[in-house]
């Protein structure tokens, strides 16, 4: 940009001296000088927050949720809070309203954010991420998740609807679906914590009991969005855009992603399975969510349920007669589950609507893999419907599927128990499933009622909460490598899962074979919760997404797709149960044009491989799967039902700019001195230019020759 200014001012010049007194070419010349060093200015003035996440505005069919700022951002001298007493200053006492507030992570709970929602005195809000985590739990999400979009309704077991059995995550706040008409941003990296701190303390800190001095320190927000109301207006006025506009304005998008499935005996991924083909569905949801946007770690909620998932799925491709089964099974990853079940209710209406290889009549059982990582004394417990089983038949099937994975569980350190016939089932996938037809199912959880997960829907949900620990000086390399005990915890669950599955499908040979390996669970929870840009994944998946591989791994669905964990997660079961086959990248990219590869049963992917040693240089080969993506979107926009009950209507709104800054403001009273005396001059100069442009013949004449005669 600055490069531009000062070639265009130099053309200007140019261009322009022939024709201006010389008194004008300067003053262009000192312009286009200034041009160039007007960034160098703003740099002196402001400092830049680089390391922030927003909060965002999300719609549903009725409501709007999240933060904003107004359209050119917001201001205010920031005042620090670390403990309730000083909002008092900020609502009260202040004598510069209004404040941006640098919030204490521990603070940041739904009774002091109802404070500062109801006063003008606040105009946005910066929250320092809370290290440790905040001993009490903290969980923006509600308190019934997913109400009134799993199969509990009026009409289908009112006494479990709107979890008046179980209130199922008793620490939620609802904070994340409260809307906020100012900015909050958190903060995610300490040394922008104490810059802002500092600046504080040299500048607003107030100085015997009286306000302090000009200059103060002072932040801008910037967070516009462009959607308001609901999903019904924001998405009514893109479609009018996009009808009768050339450059149509898309205010909001659906929330949308893929999800991943892949199967034990490969099917037609393109036709129809027989009717009389049984499968069995194993699921898992991918996503997670916090109140800020893109900071979803989702530790407990997601990675340790999709983690134990994918290593099942590997443990039971290694049993030698998989190809025998009687019944086949489908690995399933559903994206999107947090916001009111997208994928999930996505998947339910393919079937219905034979969009989807399998029907719903295909499916023997379902068996889902919840919250599992935070078990207390190893009890894994086995949740059921209690409406669908009093069907006989029903019944009778979800007896034969709780038995199998009991008996599975004899001599490993799991122990699985049924919740109760009187508990419904906690949020889950299968929900969805149950409210299309009669399913046999079971929901595995780490919690018999509420959830042992303090940290639900929260940017708490890490490594660490799950007990994550590795021991001091550990390279990267060796950490990746390093077997933690939560790995071996969930390796023992994926291991017990693998064998039920086995005799579920109808394998008759001993199960002791059957075993997940901790390694490769390591290696998963390292590369989804701590760094997604580790060797592993970066050999396992195409050269040409490898940029998909940032450092810090975040597992919310967005609007842009597929998502890096749905890549991520693509590529890793690929990996874990597909097979290296000797074809040449042409031929992999390409394998229809192979008579032998059996495009209509199999994936084929060429992925970038291990560095040869001492090299920078990969190997690289070519991995044949049945993993498949089939869309994430929720069928009320395919209906265009932008007001559906029946199905997810949540969108994102669109955004210009988002960033924040810091910089010293002046009183007031300096402020509009400085305007009166800069219109002055301006005033003054202007008057000076015109008598000197009318007198310029007399000043700017070139005297004569004296030795000249003129005759």
């Amino acid at each position: 940009g600055r490069a531009w200014g000062s070639r265009g001012m130099e053309a200007v010049v140019g261009s322009c001296r022939a024709q201006l007194p010389a008194w004008w070419g300067l003053l262009l010349a000192v312009l286009a000088a200034g041009s160039c060093q007007g960034n160098s200015v703003e740099r002196k003035i402001y400092i830049p927050l680089n390391k922030t996440a927003p909060c965002v505005r999300l719609l549903n069919a009725t409501h709007q949720i999240g933060c904003q700022s107004s359209i050119s951002g917001d201001t205010g001298v920031i005042h620090v809070v670390e403990k309730e007493e000083d909002l008092n200053w900020v609502l009260v006492d202040g004598p510069h309203p209004p404040y941006m507030i640098l919030l204490d992570g521990n603070l940041f709970n739904r009774r002091v954010m109802l404070q500062l929602k109801g006063t003008s005195r606040v105009s946005g809000l910066a929250v320092a991420i809370s290290k440790p985590s905040p001993p009490q739990g903290f969980s923006p999400g509600l308190k019934c998740p997913n109400d009134r979009f799993g199969v509990y309704s009026k009409d289908y077991g009112p006494q479990f609807a709107h979890c008046n059995k179980t209130v199922w995550n008793p620490v939620g706040s609802g904070l994340s679906y409260e809307d906020f008409d100012f900015p909050i941003f958190l903060l995610e990296d300490a040394n922008e914590t104490q810059v802002i701190k500092q600046c504080y303390q040299d500048h607003n800190v107030p100085r015997d009991g009286s306000g302090p001095e000009y200059p103060l320190c002072a932040m801008q927000l910037f967070s516009h969005m462009h959607a308001v109301t609901s999903t019904v207006t924001c998405m009514r006025r893109s479609s009018l855009q996009s009808t009768f506009s050339i450059n149509p304005e898309v205010v909001c998008d659906p929330l949308l992603d893929y999800n991943v499935w892949s199967t034990l005996q490969p099917i037609n991924s393109s036709g129809k399975v027989d009717p009389e083909k049984e499968v069995i569905i194993v699921a898992t949801r991918i996503d997670s969510h916090s109140f800020f946007w893109n900071i979803a770690p989702g530790a407990e909620s997601a990675v340790s349920s999709f983690v134990t998932h994918l290593a099942a799925a590997e443990a039971l491709h290694k049993a030698s007669d998989v190809h025998l089964l009687q019944r086949n099974i489908m690995f399933t990853f559903f994206q999107g589950e947090t916001f009111d079940y997208i994928g999930s209710s996505r998947m339910v209406y393919d079937m219905e609507k034979d969009k989807f290889p399998l029907r719903l009549d295909n499916i023997h059982s379902f068996v889902e893999l919840n919250q599992v990582a935070l078990r207390n004394d190893s009890i894994l417990w086995m949740h059921t419907d209690p409406v669908s089983r009093m069907n006989e038949s029903v019944e009778v099937q979800v007896r034969n599927l709780l038995d199998i994975l009991s008996n599975s569980s004899v001599g490993a350190n799991v122990t699985l128990q049924e919740a109760g016939y009187s508990q419904p089932l906690p949020p889950s996938s299968f929900q969805r499933f149950l409210r299309a037809r009669h399913i046999p199912g079971v929901v595995l959880t780490d919690h018999k009622t509420a959830f042992q997960n303090r940290y639900y829907q929260s940017m708490y949900d890490t490594s660490e909460n799950i007990r994550m620990q590795y021991p001091k000086g550990l390279s990267p390399e060796e950490t990746l490598e390093y077997v933690t005990d939560t790995a071996k915890s969930l390796a023992e669950v994926a291991t017990v899962v693998a064998r039920a599955l086995y005799q579920l499908a109808g394998g008759a040979n001993n199960t002791s074979a059957i075993q997940a390996d901790p390694k490769t669970v390591s290696r998963m929870l390292y590369g989804f919760l701590i760094k997604m840009n580790n060797s592993w994944f970066q050999s396992i998946i195409k050269p040409d997404i490898k940029g998909i591989l940032g450092d810090v791994p975040q597992h919310y669905i967005a609007v842009s797709s597929p998502v890096n964990t749905t890549y991520l997660v693509q590529y890793v079961l690929a990996n874990l149960t597909g097979t290296v086959v000797n074809l040449t990248k042409e031929e992999c990219l390409n394998p229809e044009k192979t008579p032998s590869s059996e495009k209509e049963l199999y994936e084929y992917a060429w992925v970038q491989g291990s560095l040869e040693p001492n090299s920078t240089s990969r190997v690289p080969y070519c991995v044949r799967s049945t993993v498949h993506l089939s869309k994430a979107l929720s069928p009320a926009f395919e209906l265009r039902q932008w007001g559906s009950t029946e199905y997810s209507t949540w969108t994102e709104s669109r955004w210009k700019e988002i960033h924040a800054r810091i910089f010293l403001v002046a009183s007031k009273e300096l402020e509009i001195i400085t305007l009166v005396v800069g219109i002055a001059i301006l005033i003054f100069s202007l008057i000076a230019t015109y008598f000197i442009n009318a007198k310029a013949d007399v000043l700017f004449s070139i005297p004569r020759d004296p030795g000249a005669v003129a005759y």
